[in-house]
């Protein structure tokens, strides 16, 4: 599905070296990023209720069907997106306008609100009782893609509304960083006195 990414571009007549693919060692912590983050989500969603999914703590605040749906539509934009993306040559002259660690920590923290990109709200796009299902298709397929990418993830960047340039392998550490935050968000919902039960 991905055998695209299997070899640089570079040696298909693209650009010239250098070219950095992803280390043993990043593709396990991206990898371990991605499944520790889907763990958490799906112990969280076990055998709610559609009430308990569409359930809002207060106006102007996300169900947790919501926060889910929310997950699945930017999993699947930033997959795609980073693999057009890493069709393209590589940007030697730029970096990373922050660490990944920190990336990592302040994606996953909950500190203040941050407005979602219009495109990324959630529309009620699929029945509650299949985000579950929804969220694992779209899971599998970004580990699958990590899994498989052998192209130089550093070198392809794009802009973050608000962390800036990140590059194509900060995106895939955001995917699960992102997933932690919005689960968090989930977990509050559910520990409210509201909560149907």
């Amino acid at each position: 599905m991905f055998s695209h990414l299997l070899l640089p571009k570079a040696r298909r007549g693209g650009y010239p070296f250098p070219w950095s693919p992803m280390t043993p060692a990043e593709r396990e912590f991206a990898l371990t990023q991605l499944d520790q983050s889907r763990e958490r989500l799906l112990s969280i969603l076990h055998e709610l209720s559609r009430d308990q999914l569409l359930y809002r703590p207060e106006p102007g605040r996300w169900s947790i069907a919501e926060n889910v749906e929310h997950l699945i539509v930017v999993e699947k934009r930033l997959v795609g997106a980073v693999a057009r993306l890493l069709q393209e040559p590589p940007d030697l002259s730029r970096q990373c306008e922050i660490e990944d660690g920190e990336l990592i920590r302040k994606v996953g923290t909950v500190v203040s609100p941050v407005q979602a990109p219009a495109h990324t709200l959630p529309t009620l796009r699929w029945p509650a009782e299949e985000l579950s299902r929804e969220f694992e298709t779209a899971r599998q397929h970004t580990r699958d893609f990590t899994s498989a990418a052998n192209v130089d993830l550093r070198h392809h960047f794009m802009p973050h509304f608000v962390f800036g340039h990140l590059d194509c392998y900060q995106w895939l550490l955001l995917i699960g960083a992102h997933c932690n935050r919005h689960s968090a968000q989930c977990e509050a919902v559910k520990a409210g006195p509201g909560f149907p039960r």
